[in-house]
């Protein structure tokens, strides 16, 4: 029995919900009906203009400074081979499988728009070994984001021409090995079919919308430990009143607001302490709203141009069979994708530092009247105090990292390409990033999960056990299967991994994915 779902892809409309099943996998691709026919007339125009011997750039001459020198008809798939090998000069580590597979689909998702002027065959290739599981080597480095992302595509490509390399199940294929586990020969690639795989935004677009989802998932995680800090300080709930954030009208904020309250509902903690003195709390937990808000809305003008983007016909020249016309044009330029990835970055550096903070508060025990660094028989117990020290290590990082990318550019191809985006790059540090947040937001809640068990002891005058709300209870109860309660020192590494695990997951409450571009969308 098959444990993969049909996943029926349209281009042009296909959904983040959509893409965030492809990054994480179990879905086998299918294009829509339909999509054949619109491919199809554009190859009838590339094989028209080759047959009429007209000179168009991309089809019958070389490329980039080379762009006015003509080749002729019988080494024109000799070209298009030569342009895959001397572009595959890529380096570094693997792309990670989850971006690959996105990186395959976004490919066919492109080419099926029928502007590329390729076969159809060679977008079913794609789809095949995505279905397959047969997924390209493509070394992370050597893009600068325009011409499209030239490098690491041709590692993709190499793969149809029986040459590179592929990973099936951890197994090392050659890539004549990789076409074989799919039934098929290695494509002898046609006029302009190189140039199509090559040119175009997809790596740049995979890796900023993992960076996105990685991103929708921490922000969740900082949510729920954001609560349980609340919660264990005997915060106060007031500054979350709809009242003060419709008379902003910030529509993230608004949103942040919302989701803490429906997280909180129901809590005994809050109305046990209403004559408590606390006056104002701390901005990184009273301004929960108003950061994470602003962090919220660049996630989800983020989301709107890679949802965009992901569905954009990006290769160079683009083939217009209505009128007989192929257009050179620039595409491929990946600054929509750099923009957003510099935004994804500035969001994912500011819920670390939030979190962070409030990790800090935790710590204190002037600040959170709890015991200091949350361990009993504190001197000879350390508690979370170098944890907080990991803690602030990858916060800052996160900061040096979120430097914008986009405004960088060196010249490349003899000067042609004399403004570049670097989207790749600013894309890539994503995972980086959204893997710190992730650590720094677990080892909040670990530690606010230590802190609720001080804080909610029984009252004094009813010596009833306080409970939070349903819905932190139930967060509360996930932490303590990850990692027990810190009664004395003990190896920590391992819990910090256990809560990055945590922090790193998609399945959080539904006023949290409520807000979220990739859950919110309804083409799941």
């Amino acid at each position: 029995m098959s444990l993969t779902t049909p996943l029926v892809l349209q281009p042009g409309q296909v959904g983040l919900a959509q893409l965030r099943r492809i990054h994480a996998g179990g879905v086998t691709l299918a294009l829509a009906a339909g999509c054949v026919q619109g491919m199809d007339d554009a190859l009838a125009t590339v094989q028209d203009i080759v047959a009429s011997d007209a000179v168009v750039y991309g089809i019958n001459t070389g490329f980039g400074k080379l762009a006015s020198t003509q080749i002729a008809h019988e080494r024109l798939a000799e070209l298009q081979r030569n342009l895959v090998l001397s572009h595959s000069v890529g380096t570094g580590e693997p792309l990670p499988d989850a971006v690959v597979r996105l990186v395959l689909a976004t490919k066919a998702i492109s080419l099926a728009r029928g502007h590329s002027g390729v076969r159809p065959a060679l977008v079913q290739a794609l789809l095949a070994l995505f279905n397959a599981g047969v997924l390209p080597v493509i070394p992370a480095k050597g893009s600068v984001g325009a011409s499209g992302d030239l490098a690491p595509l041709a590692h993709l490509a190499c793969v149809l021409i029986g040459e590179g390399q592929a990973m099936l199940q951890g197994r090392l294929l050659s890539g004549r090995e990789a076409m074989a586990a799919i039934g098929l020969q290695p494509f002898v690639l046609g006029p302009k079919e190189g140039l199509a795989l090559l040119n175009g935004t997809q790596v740049s677009t995979a890796l900023a919308l993992a960076g996105l989802l990685g991103a929708e998932d921490v922000f969740g995680a900082a949510l729920v430990s954001g609560c349980l800090t609340l919660e264990a300080i005997k915060g106060s709930v007031k500054p979350f009143d709809a009242r003060i954030h419709a008379a902003r009208g910030q529509p993230g904020q608004i949103a942040v607001a919302a989701a803490v309250r429906a997280l909180l509902d129901g809590s005994e903690i809050d109305p046990s302490h209403p004559h408590c003195g606390r006056v104002q709390d701390p901005y990184s937990i009273r301004c929960i709203p108003q950061v994470m808000g602003a962090c919220l809305d660049n996630l989800q003008h983020a989301a709107r141009v890679l949802e965009i983007e992901a569905n954009a016909a990006s290769d160079n020249p683009l083939v217009f069979s209505d009128s007989g016309e192929v257009i050179s044009g620039g595409n491929f330029h990946a600054e929509p994708v750099a923009f957003a990835a510099d935004i994804i970055a500035l969001a994912l550096a500011e819920i670390g530092a939030m979190s962070e903070r409030r990790l800090s508060l935790l710590l204190d025990p002037g600040l959170s009247g709890l015991p200091a660094f949350l361990v009993a028989d504190s001197g000879v117990n350390s508690g979370f105090m170098i944890a907080q020290v990991t803690a602030a290590a990858l916060a800052t990082e996160n900061q040096c990292l979120a430097n914008p990318s986009s405004v960088t550019s060196l010249p490349t191809s003899a000067n042609q390409e004399d403004h570049v985006s670097m989207a790749t790059y600013g894309a890539r540090r994503l995972l980086e990033m959204a893997r710190n947040t992730a650590v720094i937001c677990g080892i909040e809640a670990m530690a606010a999960a230590q802190g609720l068990e001080f804080e909610r002891r029984p009252a004094p005058s009813s010596g009833h056990w306080l409970k939070s709300s349903p819905l932190i209870e139930a967060q509360w109860a996930d932490i303590r299967q990850r990692v027990d309660y810190l009664q004395q020192d003990r190896l920590l590494a391992p819990d910090i991994e256990a809560m990055r695990l945590w922090a790193s997951q998609s399945h959080w409450p539904g006023a949290i994915t409520a807000c979220l571009p990739s859950h919110a969308t309804p083409n799941a």
